[in-house]
């Protein structure tokens, strides 16, 4: 077993220390620091069969110390990158560093210098211009960072820029051991917690910034460009979802598939024949040939034969309060960031509602009780309740929405004799279902949570302890508070 090397090692002596005692001139401290950094790392072999002969516990240290590595290094090029921008500051004009050394910006000169992609000097650049203590301790990485900034967005009226530096602050011992693209849902989060009034504003902005273009390739190939606003994004996700999923039967528009889609007696709605087998084109080009598709027959479309029963579309979930009292937020199911109130009143007076009860009790809270007249069974009733509560997929680490996960039984049906009952029940996605059946992950309820067990014997995964599965669904922690 390696031993865990620190992120940030604390030196015996201060450079303001030597500084003060040698008179060595301060460039000379950090270039000889990481000029010695640099040799430590061309110092470390790069043998592949010394690392094939790693074993699996060895490699996974290893993979660890070397993300503290890139860490440092990253730390590194933002406070220089910091200072350039403080020396190219826009008030200097020619005068500044940047255009004095012949480039435009200080993003364009760390680009440049570094040999590095335009987003990441831009990170560098942000981040080194503000830098917080929680990135020069090495808690969080320059990526982390730059996305918790980015999250929590530009100061408004209700936020000063102090404010927002306090909530950086705040969030980073949360994020620490999040990637940059899960830190930034949890900084957009945190924002629309902080300012829950300018939800409508950003809401419109975000909606101000879609458009949508065609390109044509040198080749004769067509191409589209579409960025879309959340509300429509939910839309064509779930469209896109239902056409790719796993769960799904095969679309065809070919006369000879049966009624109802399905293609040599592949069953519906998770069967496991029901996974393209007999398709040889990729869940992309399926995907291709049913948009058009759907543009090509417009409303005529027979969409069940396309992408199943139901109508396409999107739920919207909001706590029934903040419904009643016209304050606060719903959540377009799979999306998780919010939509304002009138977003959410919109789509209850084309749709209608269909109320959801939750169990208030602290050791239980947040498990849905009933449904209304639905039935039970992990019926159509209960995957509604289950998406409402989970959110997608709780796998730790995965993002598949609700509509490509299954409904899996706790204590398994078979051998635990388990109840199909929705406190018992969770969704994974495919994958994760089988992984759980196959190799032996077992999922434990404790009250309101999850907790996800690693298996043991000839299926144990090395370095891996029982994990939190905490929900995806924001609405329902919305609605859990107090």
């Amino acid at each position: 077993m390696l031993a865990t090397v620190p992120v940030s090692p604390a030196p015996s002596r201060s450079a303001v220390d030597f500084l003060g005692t040698a008179h060595i001139p301060a460039h000379a401290v950090v270039a000889t620091a990481m000029v010695s950094a640099v040799d430590a790392l061309a110092s470390v072999p790069r043998d592949l069969d010394l690392y094939r002969s790693l074993g699996d516990d060895a490699l996974l240290e290893l993979t660890r110390v070397a993300a503290d590595e890139v860490r440092l290094a990253q730390l590194h090029v933002s406070l220089v990158a910091g200072e350039i921008a403080r020396r190219s500051a826009p008030e200097l004009g020619s005068e500044g560093l940047a255009q004095r050394t012949g480039h435009r910006t200080p993003d364009e000169l760390v680009r440049v210098t570094t040999g590095t992609r335009a987003a990441d000097a831009r990170a560098a650049v942000r981040v080194g211009s503000a830098m917080l203590d929680s990135v020069l301790d090495g808690s969080v990485s320059v990526a982390v960072a730059d996305a918790v900034r980015l999250g929590l967005g530009s100061p408004s009226p209700a936020l000063t820029a102090e404010m927002l530096d306090a909530a950086a602050e705040q969030l980073f011992p949360r994020v620490a051991g999040l990637d940059a693209d899960r830190a930034a849902r949890e900084a957009r989060a945190m924002r629309d917690d902080l300012d829950l009034l300018g939800l409508p504003e950003r809401e419109e902005a975000r909606r101000q910034q879609r458009s949508f273009r065609l390109g044509r390739r040198a080749d004769g190939m067509g191409y589209a460009h579409w960025v879309l606003d959340p509300e429509t994004f939910a839309i064509v996700s779930d469209v896109y979802d239902r056409v790719t999923s796993p769960r799904r039967v095969v679309p065809s528009f070919s006369s000879d598939v049966p009624e109802g889609g399905v293609r040599d007696g592949a069953a519906r709605d998770g069967d496991p024949r029901a996974l393209f087998a007999d398709d040889d084109r990729s869940p992309e080009q399926r995907a291709s040939d049913t948009m058009a598709e759907l543009l090509r027959q417009g409303a005529a479309a027979d969409t069940s034969q396309l992408l199943g029963d139901g109508p396409v579309g999107v739920r919207v979930i909001v706590a029934a309060r903040a419904l009643d009292a016209r304050e606060g937020r719903g959540f377009l199911e799979g999306q998780p960031d919010p939509v304002s109130l009138s977003t959410v009143e919109r789509h209850a007076c084309s749709a209608g509602t269909v109320v959801l009860t939750i169990d208030g009790n602290p050791a239980n809270a947040g498990q849905p009780l009933n449904l209304g007249r639905e039935r039970r069974l992990f019926s159509r009733a209960q995957r509604l309740a289950l998406a409402a509560r989970d959110g997608g997929c709780r796998w730790p680490g995965c993002e598949r929405p609700p509509s490509w996960c299954e409904a899996h039984h706790i204590d398994h049906w078979h051998r635990d004799g388990g109840r199909t009952d929705v406190a018992d029940g969770i969704l994974l996605c495919r994958h994760h279902h089988l992984l759980a059946h196959n190799n032996g992950w077992e999922i434990r309820r404790d009250g309101p949570h999850y907790l996800l067990v690693p298996p043991e014997g000839e299926h144990a995964v090395v370095a891996t302890k029982v994990r939190a599965m905490p929900t995806r669904s924001r609405a329902l922690l919305d609605a859990l508070k107090p």
